[in-house]
């Protein structure tokens, strides 16, 4: 599947066909009726929309011929949190999950991925806005992983915890400020929270977290890559299950 699609009549196309659409941008202040009509069913399918200045859309078009709108399109197909939740109890497992807060380089997503099917987690969820989608640059990267790890893009991440809380997961957030992830117990239906490569977890994101877990540094600098930081505690959770058994 194309990731950038290019063209009023390509770009609807792509909605009418049921393509799964990222992002969308539009001209701003670009009001005739093809362009109105294709903004109708970005917003009918809950896409995010983009208006933004000329310089902006030529910038991103790679044909010179966008006429005014850009859709980017998923690379792959989304799963649902249900989805999730099912390959676990299909497994026998209590589940496990990768809950992404803002993760906007796709060569960490995709790393993120590839670390979470490894690690035998059950799938990634990321939100819609201000992260990165499922690009073929994150595909590349996860090396096959999105084929076997499905990842659910849901509109609220703190909205999304609150309900795997109902269903008896706990959640554990990377941050430097937590506990030692050493002393603290990580067994269970767990879901692991990796923020922001720049901010860290936001503070909404942090407080509705059960623990905080800091990974010990040694080194002249303050902080992991998001992907590799990721690694580290998610395999201090196979560890902890690997020893319950």
């Amino acid at each position: 599947m194309s990731e950038q699609i290019e063209g009023r009549n390509a770009v609807l196309e792509a909605f009418r066909s049921g393509k799964c659409v990222d992002k969308l941008f539009i001209l701003d202040g670009c009001q005739d009726g093809p362009v109105r009509t294709i903004a109708r069913e970005a917003r009918k399918k809950d896409t995010i929309i983009n208006y933004v200045a000329k310089e902006r859309l030529d910038q991103l078009s790679e044909t010179g011929a966008h006429q005014g709108v850009i859709a980017q399109v998923a690379a792959y197909e989304y799963a649902s949190v249900e989805d999730i939740l099912a390959k676990a109890k299909e497994k026998g497992e209590d589940p496990f999950i990768f809950i992404l807060d803002n993760i906007e380089d796709p060569h960490n997503l995709g790393a993120i991925i590839r670390t979470a099917n490894l690690a035998g987690a059950h799938g990634v969820i990321i939100p819609k806005r201000r992260a990165v989608g499922l690009t073929s640059t994150v595909a590349k990267t996860s090396a096959g992983a999105l084929n076997y790890t499905p990842v659910a893009k849901v509109t609220n991440l703190g909205h999304t915890i609150d309900e795997l809380k109902e269903q008896g997961v706990w959640f554990v957030c990377a941050d430097m400020g937590g506990e030692t992830m050493y002393n603290l117990n990580l067994t269970g239906p767990i879901g692991v929270v990796i923020g922001n490569e720049g901010e860290g977890v936001s503070r909404l994101i942090r407080e509705k977290c059960d623990f905080v877990a800091s990974i010990p540094m040694k080194g002249d600098i303050d902080s992991l890559n998001a992907s590799v930081a990721a690694g580290v505690l998610g395999y201090e959770i196979v560890r902890q299950r690997m020893q319950k058994k």
